[in-house]
């Protein structure tokens, strides 16, 4: 509960209280009397006009002043982003008008929260088809041109140096794919080719494929349709989620599921690995599936129990939120 000399409700009171005190006492105890000796039915007239004008004026300004007392507790816990409960009002007075002058705020900070959540996020995506088409453009052709190089070299090498060269030959190679896995990772063009389904299939199958525990996946019938930028969110989590598993989880089983959740969808990723510690604060990695599921007006929840990690983010219908 707020403090009494910190709501202006009562503030205004104290303040007209004091005056009105302040005047009775004057009335009470300077020469100008109501009387050349004040009798005790004129100090109870004068009392209980005191207390009926205090009661009047508590009620008149509790009517006015209380919207105003409600709008600076709320704007008090007004979240980053215009994220804040709205209010009643009723009425034309100053209050009201407060009341609907913080809603209207709250509805600018949130499109505006909304708009750049928009801008970010294509910017990252932007970014990310850049660096992917550098990848594949200049450092893959590059390797492609090294590995085309050794080949030659090899096959005019001295016998004794070909076994060495076969070995750098192979390492390019290696680095090659590299480069294309990464640059696959960071442009999924399976994600705007075959859909969002698609794309976490082909994900789960590469965890497997590079080393990773097998990833049972499951997707559940009839999912609403998502915005471009949602499906995206959903896919780069399900992403860093995976990665976390095959770095960090030392899982044997996975499971990945997308399902109806309300109007939206709700994408989970379960592992049996050692789990995290408790206490144990957000990485980089899960504070950028956050960051990104803010984006679209979605959240990100994380349950740890001893054995086993599960990440879950639920995502509305819509795109960015």
């Amino acid at each position: 509960m707020r403090p009494v000399n910190s709501s202006l409700y009562w503030k205004v009171c104290l303040i007209n209280g004091a005056v009105l005190c302040a005047a009775v006492s004057v009335l009470l105890l300077s020469p100008a009397r109501v009387s050349r000796q004040v009798v005790v039915s004129e100090a109870l007239v004068l009392v209980a006009g005191l207390g009926l004008v205090l009661l009047v004026t508590a009620v008149l300004l509790r009517s006015a002043l209380a919207p105003v007392d409600k709008v600076i507790r709320e704007m008090a816990t007004v979240q980053l982003g215009g994220v804040g409960r709205r209010l009643t009002a009723e009425g034309d007075g100053p209050g009201a008008q407060l009341v609907r002058s913080y809603h209207a705020m709250l509805e600018r900070l949130e499109g505006e929260r909304r708009s750049s959540s928009a801008r970010a996020l294509a910017a990252q995506e932007a970014e990310r088809h850049r660096i992917a088409r550098e990848l594949h453009d200049q450092v893959g052709q590059s390797l492609t041109v090294v590995l085309l190089g050794l080949k030659q070299v090899e096959d005019r090498a001295p016998h004794d140096l070909r076994a060495e060269l076969a070995l750098l030959r192979e390492s390019a190679r290696s680095g090659l794919d590299d480069v294309r896995r990464v640059a696959r990772e960071l442009r999924p063009g399976v994600l705007d080719d075959l859909g969002l389904q698609a794309a976490l299939a082909a994900l789960a199958t590469d965890v497997a494929a590079h080393g990773g525990p097998a990833v049972r996946r499951t997707f559940g019938p009839g999912l609403p349709e998502l915005g471009h930028d949602a499906e995206v969110v959903v896919y780069r989590v399900a992403q860093e989620a995976l990665t976390n598993v095959v770095r960090h989880a030392r899982a044997t089983r996975v499971e990945l599921s997308l399902l109806r959740f309300g109007t939206g969808v709700a994408l989970e990723v379960a592992d049996d690995g050692c789990g995290l510690a408790a206490g144990t604060p957000d990485g980089t990695g899960l504070a950028g599936m956050r960051d990104r599921a803010a984006l679209v007006g979605g959240t990100l929840e994380v349950r740890s129990r001893g054995a086993g990690t599960t990440v879950r983010l639920l995502v509305p219908t819509g795109g960015v939120a």
